[in-house]
């Protein structure tokens, strides 16, 4: 069963309490779609100042909208387009602070200022992405990158075989 905790202590030490609390809540779990869910459920609780926080997975050559929380979202980004389509074609993470400098930016919600992109990479393969928005400019730090990164990896044991869910 989920329990609320509270985070405490520095910002990456938060992080990895939440990293392991995705763990147990992942344990023995097998399905991809709901791994996805509850990660990015957790995620929505426990980032302050945020306005969505979801997955785009890799299907046919570009990604396909996912389990996310907040509001209806554009359902397909080509690779090398937006913010989430240079994550997968730089295989890095993206940090951006005013999203309306970056070039190409692919506006779902008027309402996101700043970004940042996580690539989830399988057997050296990109097969989705972590993605999170925040209406504030400048939301998210280099603590944060290296916070989301570490549960983005926590996440990747759980996803066993991308297939039942079409990515490739």
């Amino acid at each position: 069963m989920f329990t609320k905790i509270n985070y405490e202590g520095p910002v990456l030490q938060q992080y990895t309490t939440l990293s392991k609390q995705l763990n147990a809540l992942l344990e023995g779990e097998k399905d991809v779609i709901a791994n996805l869910s509850n990660a990015s459920a957790l995620l929505n609780q426990f980032l302050d100042r945020i306005n969505w926080v979801g997955f785009y997975l890799m299907k046919d050559g570009e990604l396909v909208l996912g389990p996310f929380q907040g509001l209806p979202a554009c359902v397909r980004i080509a690779v090398g387009r937006g913010v989430c389509g240079t994550a997968v074609s730089k295989r890095e993470t993206m940090l951006i602070d005013d999203v309306h400098a970056f070039p190409g930016h692919i506006a779902c919600d008027a309402a996101s200022n700043s970004e940042i992109v996580i690539p989830l990479i399988k057997n050296d393969e990109v097969i989705g992405v972590l993605d999170i928005d925040s209406p504030l400019k400048g939301r998210f730090t280099s603590e944060d990158k290296e916070g989301l990164e570490l549960f983005v990896q926590t996440l990747m044991k759980f996803l066993g075989s991308m297939s039942n869910v079409g990515v490739k």
